[in-house]
């Protein structure tokens, strides 16, 4: 597929029309991190937000943490849990799915005691999930096994699974019976058709390495893909084109939309920056700001109501040997609030 380069007079003149179709989005101000919130330590994936209950949930390693926005109050172990990758709010707040990649489950939790409703089986190395509003199961995808779990949350049972193929990273729903799923060894898209089951479509995305985070902009009809490399790709979720490459920093694992300010987010942990993406339609589309936050800052939520922005963190230690991983410093947990 032919792929879309910006030169720099051209994403200058992209610039300029994003913001003007995305005004509401703009003040004065410039977007910094303005907060901290202290947690436990620990190793981190993926942070969802819940608007009705005001509650931000940090799939945390071996639990569940979840933090009270307003109060500030925070629950260490809101639900013990197995290399979790995702505490997903399911609609109406009341309920979170959790997978757990070290048992190849997902269980479903009340949110407010953590109480384990069900324990479900699901493929290998469950990671992120999602709800399909139209069919209203949850789709589990899971990252070794190549195909997506299928669960009626109101039964909490399995009900199906669809073979995908490839390592399976984040998706998303359109809303319409369609879920995008980021392939991460291949570099492309697969789409699935939540009616029929079964996927309908594999889109390339050539020069995108390892694409982790997905966010989807219904109103622009747009999908924006993470890649590891330091790109973003901005497919269009009706033919599957790729309209535009833009530069982000390296390391992404999360990509989110907000559709009352028409902004997308990419925090990066490699360089410790969140890219700000300003939609305004199907073919304006452009980074409008890199926000600095921390090394290691790679995955991140927001609230719909007040824009702010949650992304979890930690300091590092210099990896024991060459070529080694860096080791989070002990009590150096917080999550950053990124906002005006």
């Amino acid at each position: 597929m032919k792929k879309t380069l910006l030169t720099a007079a051209a994403a200058l003149a992209l610039t300029a029309a994003a913001a003007t179709g995305a005004a509401a989005a703009d003040t004065s101000a410039p977007l910094k991190v303005v907060d901290r919130i202290a947690g436990p330590d620990g190793p981190w994936d993926y942070a969802n937000f819940d608007p009705v209950h005001h509650r931000l949930y940090v799939a945390h390693g071996a639990a569940v943490t979840a933090i009270d926005v307003d109060t500030g109050q925070v629950t260490p172990i809101l639900v013990a849990a197995q290399r979790a990758h995702i505490a997903l709010p399911l609609p109406g707040g009341d309920e979170l799915l959790v997978t757990n990649g070290g048992s190849d489950t997902a269980t479903l939790v009340d949110a407010r005691t953590g109480a384990i409703r069900a324990t479900i089986p699901t493929g290998k190395n469950p990671d992120a999930a999602l709800v399909d509003p139209k069919s209203g199961l949850a789709l589990v995808m899971n990252g070794r096994g190549g195909d997506v779990t299928l669960i009626d949350v109101k039964a909490a049972k399995a009900v199906g699974s669809i073979p995908v193929g490839g390592t399976l990273e984040f998706g998303v729903a359109d809303g319409a019976g369609r879920v995008f799923i980021n392939i991460e060894d291949k570099g492309e898209i697969a789409v699935i058709d939540t009616g029929a089951r079964k996927v309908v479509a594999h889109w390339p995305m050539a020069g995108c390495e390892e694409p982790s985070g997905l966010a989807y902009a219904a109103d622009a009809k747009l999908l924006i893909a993470a890649c590891a490399n330091g790109v973003a790709k901005a497919v269009s979720s009706v033919s599957g084109k790729v309209i535009a490459t833009l530069p982000i920093g390296k390391s992404p694992d999360a990509a989110f939309y907000d559709a009352k300010r028409h902004l997308a987010y990419i925090p990066s942990g490699g360089e410790g920056t969140l890219s700000v993406i300003a939609v305004g339609g199907s073919a304006r589309v452009a980074v409008v700001n890199k926000v600095t936050t921390k090394a290691g800052a790679r995955t991140g939520t927001f609230d719909p109501a007040t824009g702010k922005v949650y992304l979890p963190s930690a300091d590092y230690d210099a990896p024991a040997k060459a070529g080694g991983r860096p080791t989070p410093k002990a009590g150096s947990f917080a999550v950053l609030v990124i906002g005006r």
